[in-house]
């Protein structure tokens, strides 16, 4: 699906590519997006996270982070599609954060 304004996403992208920074990136997104929105991309990235581990079924990540299965059968859905180089990088950025947790 195309969206409707495809120039300005690629301009917010090139934009936050252009950002060397963490601090930074963190400002940038606190202009642009809401409490709200940082919580349910911050969702978003565990339910990826958690189906790419593949330690727990769909019902169990569900149950674990106390969200609606139809969430993590969308993040299922963009798994099946999404390039393998994409999914080893996810994976290993992932990675990172869960050796400092411990």
């Amino acid at each position: 699906m195309k969206m409707r304004n495809e120039e300005d996403w690629l301009m917010f992208l090139d934009l936050c590519l252009k950002t060397k920074t963490l601090p930074r990136l963190q400002e940038l997104f606190n202009l642009f997006l809401t409490i709200e929105e940082k919580e349910h991309l911050a969702s978003r990235m565990q339910i990826i996270c958690a189906l790419l581990d593949e330690k727990l079924s769909q019902r169990e990540i569900s149950d674990t982070m106390h969200v609606s299965i139809s969430q993590i059968t969308r993040g299922s859905n963009a798994l099946k599609i999404a390039d393998e180089d994409l999914l080893k990088f996810i994976k290993n950025c992932a990675g990172k954060y869960k050796k400092n947790e411990q």
